[in-house]
């Protein structure tokens, strides 16, 4: 990957010292959006290890395959405030485009935001 290719979560910042940042372990989200722009850019990454490290234990599935992931195409956020982030996601499929709309809930956790479940739209 090269240094001037953006961030997939849409910030138009380079990847690594964007999400790449986070990926890596070298900081950790400030806020319950950057962690989920984090987790955004993680799928559309294939990152499977990086989500697992952020998602509540109390939650996070056994197993998380990401195979079968669509190619992620772009983020909205909607809105964020407290620990709640609201966002459209969209994507791509063989059966063509769509888009995922959640509101997502996160805490602190270890002095850390991580991910604990969200409402589908």
């Amino acid at each position: 990957m090269s240094f001037a290719e953006t961030c997939p979560c849409g910030s138009g910042r380079p990847y690594p010292s964007c999400c790449g940042a986070l990926h890596s372990g070298a900081r950790v989200a400030a806020t319950p959006e950057e962690l989920m722009r984090s987790r955004y850019a993680a799928f559309a990454r294939g990152d499977a290890d990086y989500l697992v490290r952020t998602w509540h234990p109390r939650t996070r599935p056994g197993e998380l395959d990401l195979r079968d992931n669509p190619v992620w195409t772009g983020l909205e956020i909607v809105e964020a405030s407290g620990d709640e982030v609201a966002f459209v996601a969209h994507f791509t499929t063989a059966d063509g485009p769509g888009s995922l709309s959640e509101r997502s809930r996160f805490t602190r956790r270890g002095g850390r935001w991580v991910y604990v479940d969200g409402d589908v739209a």
